[in-house]
């Protein structure tokens, strides 16, 4: 099935897009006057957790604040279960253990390797000047990710299509868009039938390959747990929906921090030219702390609690309730984050939540880790990288995804 535009729909542009627009970039102050006097806010029933020792224990608490994905991941999975809508239980644990097995860290230098092999060669082609978005990092992201998966190109639609509409369901339409619904309702089955379709036939074949989806074939060869088809192809569609539409939205974003920061931006510069990979992703992830993924996650009460218990700021929540765990806050509060409004490459990585914690970290971590600074590497690497010229030289969002930065640089 065809559906138009790489990217996710995003919010409309105009009046209302602009006023969502504002009212994202207020939230930093808004969060930051929260902490100060109403560091658990409650407005009926939704309640804003701000301070980073609360967000932390709710992340924590699973058992009483749940992860509310299930609804939406049925929609996508068909029915099938994924560990992300699932609860501390036994089947979680199996499954989460049974993709360790397969998605493993020694992989992870041969995907740093890739994702700077792809994003240098399209540095080399753009000639001196790149569209950072779609054109650098989302199509080394699909390419690293997808042949890593196991899952190519369906033969009768586009992967980064499918999987940024999946995510934007999932992760992004609070407001259940009937439009947005009507193309979900179309893409998943597809998606669901072409990965299907891929695991019989490299059963077919014979060879099953030392990618994420041969190994979970050569596991259920051998009778493994956690290794049905139904089992394989909800994980290998959730790494596909989860994973690879978020370096998109993150990395221009980063870049977007530096470009404000001629310092850092040299200083990132530097640390590339240098080899210095650690410190490159210091540089990586502090950027992100000024611009995060999302605002907040959301969680479930499924039975009455108390968040902050014993300190003047505690609050009961009732069962039932939303809880808004605003991870972007509690990156900046200051009882926690030494000096959180100066950009620090070299901070502990506990002052970091870019990828929630607790139960439902994200299970892409150290994936995200590798490959991130990797496709900014070679634009840093180049002389003279500047913003190009007029508006496409600055990120542009629609909603909470980036859509357009262009960046002119000193061909070789």
């Amino acid at each position: 099935m065809r559906v138009e535009g790489v990217g996710p729909r995003g919010r409309p542009g105009g009046l209302k897009g602009a006023l969502a627009g504002w009212m994202m970039r207020s939230l930093p102050a808004v969060f930051r006057v929260l902490r100060a006097v109403s560091p658990v806010l409650r407005i009926g029933d939704t309640v804003v957790v701000t301070r980073y020792d609360d967000v932390r224990e709710v992340f924590l608490n699973d058992d009483a604040f749940a992860v509310p994905y299930a609804r939406k991941l049925d929609v996508i999975m068909g029915g099938q279960p994924f560990f992300l809508g699932m609860r501390d239980t036994s089947d979680y644990r199996r499954d989460t253990a049974a993709m360790r097995t397969v998605v493993r860290s020694d992989d992870l230098p041969a995907l740093a390797a890739e994702a700077g092999r792809l994003a240098a060669e399209a540095v080399r082609a753009g000639g001196g000047r790149i569209e950072v978005v779609n054109d650098l990092v989302r199509e080394v992201t699909f390419a690293v990710l997808g042949r890593y998966f196991g899952v190519s190109d369906p033969p009768d639609g586009d992967l980064r299509i499918w999987a940024s509409r999946l995510f934007e369901f999932q992760f992004a339409d609070p407001g259940d868009d009937p439009d947005l619904r009507a193309e979900v309702d179309a893409i998943a089955p597809a998606l669901r039938a072409h990965i299907q379709g891929l695991i019989e036939a490299r059963r077919a074949s014979g060879a099953f390959g030392d990618d994420v989806l041969g190994r979970c074939l050569d596991r259920q060869s051998r009778g493994d747990p956690g290794f049905s088809d139904g089992q394989i192809r909800a994980a290998l569609t959730g790494f596909v929906v989860g994973g690879p539409p978020q370096p998109p939205m993150v990395v221009p974003q980063a870049l977007e921090q530096l470009l404000r920061r001629p310092a850092e931006l040299e200083g990132a510069r530097k640390a590339a030219l240098a080899g210095d990979d650690a410190l490159l992703l210091g540089y990586v992830l502090e950027a992100m702390r000024f611009d995060p993924l999302a605002p907040t996650l959301p969680r479930v009460a499924v039975r009455d609690e108390l968040i902050a218990a014993g300190s003047r700021r505690a609050t009961n929540v009732r069962e039932g309730a939303t809880l808004l765990v605003a991870f972007s806050s509690a990156m900046m509060d200051e009882r926690r984050v030494p000096d959180p409004r100066r950009f620090n490459p070299r901070r502990l990585a506990h002052e970091y939540m870019h990828f929630g914690h607790g139960l439902h970290t994200c299970f892409g971590l150290q994936i995200n880790h590798a490959i991130l600074p990797m496709m900014l590497k070679p634009l840093l690497e180049r002389r003279g990288l500047r913003r190009a010229p007029g508006p496409d030289g600055h990120l542009r969002k629609r909603g909470a995804f980036a859509e357009r930065l262009e960046v002119v640089y000193d061909p070789e």
